[in-house]
């Protein structure tokens, strides 16, 4: 098989095998994230919590996000992508649906925190993944598709947090109701990348002998060619002027959000 088919073949079947699931787990996880802001009418009106005290708890989520992201991406080197994107989604979603037994300020605060704690290597952590799996020249592609789940999610997430609003069950007042189901689908997906998502090529049971053997010959090509390149730290990052425009662009971004 020519080199340029055999590339085609093995970056469709990755592509096919692995992007349906990653963008799954970005819609439950920007469910999660933003579902406190559909809760937040009948929740702070329940809980006496004052408009400034709901959104300094909203908030918070972002300072364990912050810290946490990096050395949540240096664990998952460590033990392996199946098991610490499972971690990840798991803890997230049992944090989220525990959301449901906030009575107070200071719970609503802590529960907050660890969310943004627990999800915090997500994110990073696919965007890594990705590189496990898909040549330079594919990876601005397969990114961009995998972003795009989070714009579907608030499609999704918009008229289900509403509809669960309107429909409380099993005697829960409707914010509960609210944490409770959408955080199921995070613990659910969590167990289903245990089961399927592999570590790398070479525990992919769904590629060839020839094209796992191509795949990482590639990979592991531009890694080494990465690795004789100048070590780049995190002072040099922090002082590179393209690094500080893209962080800016990204701040007012989400800001706008």
């Amino acid at each position: 098989m020519p080199e340029s088919q055999l590339e085609q073949t093995v970056l469709r079947k990755a592509a096919w095998r692995l992007l349906p699931l990653m963008c799954a787990c970005y819609v439950a996880a920007f469910l999660d994230r933003v579902n406190v802001g559909f809760a937040k009418l009948s929740m702070a009106s329940d809980l006496g919590l004052s408009t400034t005290a709901y959104a300094t708890g909203a908030g918070i989520f972002f300072i364990g996000y912050f810290f946490f992201e990096v050395p949540s991406n240096l664990l998952m080197e460590r033990v392996g992508a199946r098991m610490w994107i499972a971690r990840i989604m798991i803890t997230w979603g049992l944090i989220s649906a525990g959301m449901m037994f906030v009575t107070g300020e200071w719970a609503f605060y802590v529960l907050r925190f660890l969310l943004g704690a627990a999800e915090a290597g997500f994110f990073p952590g696919m965007i890594l993944y990705n590189t496990y799996w898909f040549p330079r020249a594919h990876r601005a592609r397969t990114v961009s598709i995998f972003m795009t789940a989070a714009v579907f999610s608030f499609v999704v997430g918009g008229p289900l947090s509403g509809w669960l609003l309107d429909h409380p069950q099993l005697g829960l007042r409707n914010w509960q109701w609210l944490f409770l189901v959408e955080g199921v689908p995070s613990v659910v997906l969590g167990f289903v990348v245990l089961l399927l998502l592999p570590n790398g090529p070479r525990d992919a049971k769904w590629l060839k002998p020839e094209e796992k053997e191509w795949l990482t010959g590639v990979l592991d090509a531009e890694r080494a060619a990465q690795e004789k390149k100048k070590h780049f730290t995190l002072r040099m990052a922090l002082s590179d002027w393209k690094v500080l425009v893209l962080g800016a662009i990204y701040f007012l971004n989400v800001v706008g959000g």
